[in-house]
């Protein structure tokens, strides 16, 4: 497998043929030698029937654009059968993506080999309610937190070994035009049914099946499937900033105090990721940045005072740099990483003027760097209505609106979706994929859907997360079941019920 160093074109070979592509030349060359596969299905065969002019442009039975998790891991099992499958990865090298990382104990459990990119596992969290009550949960299943860039690389590195084809080349939805079977066409190279990809760059491809897994904002998938109103995205932003001196750096989620959502610190190799989630329709990032900093202030102040009690150096927001060299399969693995210590309960969402916040204020503007991104939320009703699949297309990940509702984590469902795409195709019922989906885990993500209101809106005269928090905090059954919601383990189809049977067990 060889890709070209250029902006201008790929030089690959495609598996199943050897093509040697040299966009950047004019007239282009190229040569065939094509020997197909007979095991695997007819929709799978690279037709080389001279329906296209193979002198300038590139045939694959599948082009995926968007290379995060969902499209290189569909890209990968694609490969793995026998299809010649192409990956487009727009996203310049190095660029993190605005994502705080986490990776569930459920998905970790389905893909193993997911532990061998470089992350850290947490098998402790601190959470706090919106009024500041704090929990210490200890997790029965630890979840993951990666680098973006290095887990991406991860899994495009897998889908470039598994024989796809990996082009580091931008299309937009105007590059992607669809085109009707027409053996009429007066022309040495009558018309396949399919789609002409055009990149930005120029370069030209023909596909049978297109696949959108290029984000929340996904370009394609507003072609496709129509654009989504404000109601069914959400928000995420935050920062990346350094970890604390004596790397003390403890995973915290906490809900917000009058709005919908909730701040996490999540800690990774080499900093720490700091975020909000919340509602596009009731986004307002003035007053929900003043929020974040109090955070940010508050976490590195328990930092501190953790170093102290333990009689160590006080530790700030400047132990060391922000890194991007970490790469997958660095001897510094998640599998080898020992865990980090509890802070001190945080003083959070209290504003509290002092010289010690206000240092850490100054030195975290210095070296704090920004990032933002939309999620989608989708309502109950557009789960009825949403498609993921049609003749010739499919959605993968966020693109899709494949992400829970409720806390807004979407890798678990980029991998799932990606994963079930895969075995439809493969089996030579691509459309199938639709139902796949909507079965497996669609009835979930609705669930999760018409719980968001009432998850945080008020119970007893108090939020709900204030309740849920105080009642877990004398309740062994309801913390381990909240635990589990934490990790990825517990669904929303059965909280209501799995609730109820853990509070009637003893105090």
């Amino acid at each position: 497998m060889l890709t070209s160093s250029t902006s201008k074109g790929p030089v690959a070979t495609a598996r199943g043929s050897v093509t040697i592509e040299l966009l950047f030349l004019q007239p282009t060359l190229s040569f065939d030698y094509t020997h197909t596969n007979p095991h695997l299905k007819p929709h799978l065969q690279t037709r080389r029937n001279g329906n296209y002019d193979d002198r300038r442009m590139n045939r694959f039975d599948v082009l995926i654009v968007g290379a995060g998790p969902a499209g290189s891991f569909a890209a990968e099992a694609l490969a793995r059968g026998g299809v010649n499958v192409a990956l487009f990865d727009g996203r310049p090298p190095g660029e993190p993506k605005a994502c705080g990382g986490g990776v569930t104990s459920k998905a970790l459990k389905a893909w193993p080999h997911l532990l061998d990119a470089v992350g850290r596992t947490i098998d402790e969290l601190d959470m706090y309610s919106p009024s500041g009550k704090h929990l210490h949960l200890k997790l029965d299943e630890p979840f993951a937190v990666y680098s973006r860039i290095a887990f991406d690389t991860f899994l495009r590195e897998r889908a470039r070994k598994a024989g796809a084809t990996i082009l580091a080349e931008k299309v937009s939805a105007r590059g992607c035009k669809r085109t009707e079977a027409d053996a009429n066409v007066s022309s040495a190279y009558p018309v396949d049914e399919g789609w002409i990809v055009t990149t930005q760059s120029g370069a030209e491809f023909f596909t049978s099946w297109l696949v959108g897994a290029d984000g929340a904002n996904s370009a394609i998938a507003k072609k496709l499937a129509g654009p989504l109103p404000p109601a069914d995205m959400e928000v995420a932003f935050g920062y990346r900033a350094p970890l604390p001196d004596g790397g003390n750096a403890a995973t915290v989620v906490a809900f917000l105090p009058g709005w919908v959502g909730y701040a996490w610190a999540f800690p990774r190799l080499d900093h720490v990721s700091f975020g909000i989630a919340t509602t596009q329709d009731a986004f307002d990032h003035e007053s929900l940045d003043k929020l974040l900093w109090d955070f940010m202030v508050s976490y590195y102040e328990a930092a501190r005072s953790s170093e102290q009690s333990a009689g160590q150096d006080a530790g700030g927001p400047h132990a060391q740099p922000l890194q991007r060299d970490c790469r997958a399969g660095d001897p510094g693995s998640m599998r080898a990483l020992q865990p980090v210590r509890a802070l001190e309960p945080m003083e959070i969402w209290k504003v509290q003027q002092s010289a010690e916040g206000d240092q850490i204020r100054n030195e975290l503007k210095k070296s704090a760097e920004a990032y933002a991104a939309r999620i989608p939320g989708l309502a109950p009703r557009t789960w009825d209505t949403r498609r993921a699949c049609g003749e010739g297309w499919a959605l993968l990940g966020d693109a899709a609106g494949f992400a829970d509702p409720v806390t807004g984590e979407g890798i678990y469902y980029a991998l799932r979706s990606a994963e079930l795409f895969a075995d439809a195709y493969l089996t030579g019922t691509p459309l199938d994929y639709e139902q796949r989906w909507r079965e497996d885990f669609g009835r979930e993500l609705q669930r999760a859907s018409q719980m968001r209101r009432r998850f945080y809106g008020n119970f007893w005269g108090a939020p709900f997360t204030d309740r849920m928090i105080e009642f877990a905090r004398g309740h062994r059954g309801i913390r381990q079941v909240l635990g589990q919601l934490v990790a990825g383990d517990q669904g929303y189809t059965d909280l209501k019920r799995k609730l109820a049977r853990s509070a009637l067990k003893p105090l």
